[in-house]
């Protein structure tokens, strides 16, 4: 009899296969503008705009084996460090998506990769609207299945109704099946065990590895960061803090 972390294993498996075949059209359209940001010394922009979302913007930065021209938006506002209601509240204020955007310096032409799971609260959507009249190359990462069934009136959705993959130049499916958590129990109503985590950071990993193989393509060489924790690790990392101190806010 299948135990129940079998059938997480096992649910987990068939989403993130399901990633890898259905978006990777999505996903190496996304490496193209990626790794042509990375051929022309541009940065790469990042936000997760919302709780557990910002998880997806970490990941991508600072990461072993991650892409070094990475500059995170990690707004405290809706970090669950200073209060989990206090991070939902702001990312359903109007307005607020436009102040972070404010706060940190995207050139028009650049790349903002814009992450939630769930692509229609406030926040999400304002700061696909703005990047939009900023200039900026959108690529969104969500599941269209969540998106698609909350009602256009729901409270936690911006005024417009829309939905982040409805604006974004580019939106990778990350294929987080509605509800987010996937293990039932009997006798118990909510389901257990979330995965739009998991979903963010495989899909988000899947563009790193496709941009690193058309930086390479290219003739170029990738800028990865080495695991500190390794022999070498700060040596080898050294030039690149140097190069981009200046201009990656969260880098030092």
């Amino acid at each position: 009899m299948e135990t129940k972390m079998e059938f997480y294993l096992k649910k987990v498996t068939e989403i993130l296969e399901k990633i890898e075949k259905e978006s990777c059209k999505s996903i190496t359209q996304a490496a193209e503008l990626m790794s042509e940001a990375i051929m022309s010394d541009k940065l790469i922009h990042v936000i997760g705009t919302g709780g557990h979302s910002n998880i997806g913007a970490m990941e991508l930065f600072w990461r072993a084996g991650g892409l070094v021209p990475i500059n995170a938006l990690l707004d405290p506002g809706i970090d669950l460090a200073h209060g989990a209601k206090h991070s939902n509240i702001m990312e359903r204020t109007l307005g607020y998506g436009k102040s972070v955007l404010d706060s940190y310096d995207l050139k028009e032409g650049e790349i903002l990769i814009i992450v939630n799971a769930y692509g229609i609260n406030t926040m999400t959507i304002e700061v696909a609207l703005e990047s939009e009249k900023r200039g900026l190359k959108t690529v969104g990462v969500g599941s269209t299945t969540f998106a698609s069934f909350v009602p256009k009136n729901h409270p936690a959705r911006h005024p417009s109704g829309k939905n982040l993959h409805e604006i974004v130049d580019i939106f990778v499916d990350n294929h987080m099946p509605l509800g987010d958590a996937v293990v039932e129990f009997d006798n118990l109503r909510q389901k257990v065990a979330p995965v739009s985590t998991l979903c963010n950071s495989f899909t988000l990993n899947l563009m790193v590895i496709k941009t690193v193989e058309k930086v390479l393509s290219k003739g170029g060489t990738p800028p990865v960061w080495m695991s500190g924790n390794l022999p070498g690790g700060d040596e080898a990392n050294r030039d690149f803090e140097e190069k981009y101190a200046a201009r990656i806010r969260h880098l030092k």
